[in-house]
């Protein structure tokens, strides 16, 4: 039966409409999964939920919705700006009436902090919670039992606990706290030096700093803080240092964060640190690894002897990446493929080095070894599996999973409390509290309620929870998810990503790829940097494209209206690809690292194939979206149309290329499983 529905599902296209001739009309993929849609918020509570920001709502008022689903949100919403004067008993009220709720969990925050700056410390302590983490409110709370008089040895452990928990900077809230602990002599030079040593690790020279105004000793504090200077400027004399695991390690940390912005520099160095301090191969690897990291990532000229100079020791997953990326760009295939063969198994066999071994040896004249490699990698969904099918001629590897559960096991899903309340907050835009009730759902459901709830968030509107309630939830990993397609890949204002790419000359599947790669279809996405909407245009950026579009613009907040933010963005896209001569992946990597990088790049390594390219990338961040990119840029086209242009064509900009249908591959057999490189090559490393 499964295997059925995988066979309607490749051979039948998605889209039942077209625009501007865009595709052709097509029937639906397979007959939609009824819908079901969480009632909206009245419009008295929304308009109640805006009146709490100017106070405006007294308990009278809060009364008329009760019984409401986010009653107790319009509750919080409202009392929160009367924290200054709420009497404490109103505060233990609504923490008893909601206990266990998310609400209740936000509201206990604010109100400790509001309490304390109130001075009213019994009622802090009547409203802790046990369960809090958070390193301001648990300074808090020692400054709630220093008022109290209530300093124990509990209180002296808690303070201690505190101290020793970090190496980076702690709250301010935990100044007072320390300063009794350090005034009774709770801090003793043992304990400071536990912390600055963990300082020492986090290169944290600012807390170094303060730990070492505290040492009893006026020696130990004058070394103390010439270790503090050195962690922020290397370069000054260690040989007075005492020979001691601290000195080494701070000299270490300092060589190894000195590598990230001047690996010449920390190179030159080492050698007299190193014989000053009597450094191990631990100090070695620790400053080695950094220099050859950064030379690598820069691809300067001596990379290949840096990286080769790091102890076995030091070395891990990201620096056997980094030999083959610097190989690659010196176009030194052999120097590549040995570097691959040098992988542990499980990181050589995955889906990207298998392309590459294959891809190496097909360029060093051996394609029946290619073709063996080229086969395992090609079982995988992915960019590389893409590229790998293309390579040998058949179709892509996919192997799509519909939900089964029946309609009454989705409504009982969306008759959840938790849900409901997540699903209209998210309708309200009060995204941090819906995400607070959407985890409190998850918390209690099975993963097959998991993923129904997953299908009733996208049912109203809440695409992003296909990324961000499968397959990695909750600290858990459930792989068997990544078939959940139609989830993970939501497709939405189809009828506008069709009239763009027509009037732009675009494949539409790549403007959908953007779309999920960029915001998962969330318009109200807005990023650190301002970008906004759907394709996280940036402001100014948009508003320069309006005007050449001849578009009414009434301000930023137009990004956040799909049909103008789609509309703008393809207009971009279409400007990056002529920008770069047609050659998408050059345009997807300006879109997403900008315009100068991309001409450092191009400029360094204008001869390298589109793959090895992508691949040598130095910013990991674009290296991944390219690849991410292009490879959702197939699984559109599979949703759009049943079928996909090739890979190989699509990264060049060649939209009018031969199409390739999908397969669902058997699994391949323990003993019929190729390795991605023959025996005598494959060194494992302990």
């Amino acid at each position: 039966m499964l295997k059925r529905a995988w066979t309607l599902l490749l051979s039948i296209p998605l889209v039942a409409g077209a625009a501007d001739g865009a595709l052709p009309a097509r029937p639906p993929l397979l007959p939609p999964r009824p819908k079901v849609v969480i009632p909206a918020p009245s419009p008295a509570l929304k308009a109640a939920l805006d009146a709490t920001t100017r106070g405006g709502l007294d308990d009278l008022a809060l009364a008329g919705f009760s019984g409401q689903p986010l009653a107790g949100w319009l509750e919080y919403a409202a009392l929160r700006v009367r924290f200054d004067r709420l009497p404490p008993a109103r505060g233990a009220a609504f923490l008893a009436t909601h206990a266990g709720e998310p609400v209740a969990a936000a509201f206990r925050a604010d109100w400790l902090a509001a309490l304390a700056r109130r001075n009213e410390w019994p009622a802090f302590l009547d409203a802790w919670d046990p369960a809090i983490t958070d390193p301001a409110l648990r300074c808090l709370r020692l400054q709630a039992l220093m008022a109290m008089d209530r300093v124990d040895a509990d209180w002296t452990a808690q303070a201690q606990s505190l101290w020793r928990s970090s190496g980076t900077s702690l709250p301010a809230q935990c100044d007072a706290p320390f300063a009794l602990l350090a005034a009774q002599g709770g801090l003793p030079d043992a304990l400071r030096w536990e912390r600055f040593d963990k300082a020492a690790q986090a290169a944290q020279g600012a807390v170094m700093r303060s730990i070492a105004r505290g040492f009893a000793s006026p020696a130990d504090a004058a070394q103390a803080q010439a270790w503090a200077a050195y962690l922020d400027a290397p370069g000054g004399d260690v040989s007075t240092w005492p020979k001691t695991a601290r000195s080494r390690l701070v000299a270490a940390v300092a060589l190894a964060k000195l590598a990230r912005a001047n690996p010449d520099r920390a190179e030159a160095l080492l050698p007299g640190v190193a014989q000053a301090l009597g450094f191990g191969e631990a100090e070695l690897g620790r400053v080695r690894y950094q220099i050859a990291l950064w030379t690598a990532a820069s691809y300067l000229p001596d990379a290949a002897r840096r990286l080769a100079a790091v102890p076995e020791s030091a070395d891990d997953d990201s620096l056997r990446e980094w030999r083959v990326r610097e190989a690659l760009a010196r176009a030194d295939w052999p120097a590549a493929l040995d570097a691959i063969a040098r992988m542990p198994e499980a990181q050589r066999n995955d889906s990207r080095w298998l392309y590459f071994a294959a891809r190496l040896r097909e360029l060093s004249g051996d394609p029946a070894a290619a073709r063996v490699l080229y086969a395992q990698a090609a079982q995988n969904t992915d960019f590389h599996g893409f590229l790998a099918a293309d390579r040998l001629g058949q179709p892509y590897a996919l192997c799509p999973r519909m939900l089964q559960a029946p309609a009454s096991a989705k409504h009982a899903v969306a008759r959840d409390p938790a849900l409901v309340r997540a699903l209209q907050l998210f309708q309200l835009d009060r995204r941090s509290w819906a995400v607070r009730e959407w985890n409190a759902a998850l918390a209690h459901f099975d993963p097959t309620q998991r993923q129904l709830a997953v299908e009733v968030a996208q049912d109203n509107g809440w695409f992003d929870r296909g990324v961000f309630g499968l397959v990695n939830v909750g600290g858990q990993r459930y792989p068997e998810e990544q078939q959940l397609y139609l989830l993970r890949f939501p497709l939405h204002h189809t009828e506008r990503i069709l009239r763009e790419a027509a009037r732009n000359r675009l494949d539409p599947a790549w403007i959908a790829a953007e779309i999920r790669a960029e915001s998962v279809f969330d318009p109200r996405a807005r990023s650190s940097a301002d970008a906004r909407g759907l394709m996280q245009l940036l402001p100014a950026t948009a508003a320069a494209l309006a005007k050449s579009l001849a578009m009414p613009w009434s301000g930023d907040d137009d990004l956040y209206d799909p049909d103008t933010n789609i509309t703008l963005g393809s207009a971009y896209l279409r400007q990056l690809l002529d920008r770069n001569d047609g050659q998408l992946y050059r345009a997807i990597a300006g879109y997403n690292a900008g315009p100068a990088p991309l001409a450092r790049w191009l400029a360094q390594r204008p001869t390298l194939d589109p793959d090895i390219w992508i691949e040598t990338i130095p910013y990991r961040e674009t290296r991944d979206y390219v690849m991410r990119v292009l490879a959702f840029s197939v699984l559109y086209d599979w949703r759009l149309r049943g079928d996909a242009l090739r890979l190989s064509d699509r990264l060049l900009g060649r939209n009018d290329g031969p199409r390739k249908g999908f397969t669902c591959p058997a699994p391949a057999s323990p003993s019929s499983t190729p390795t991605s490189a023959p025996a005598q090559d494959a060194r494992k490393r302990p």
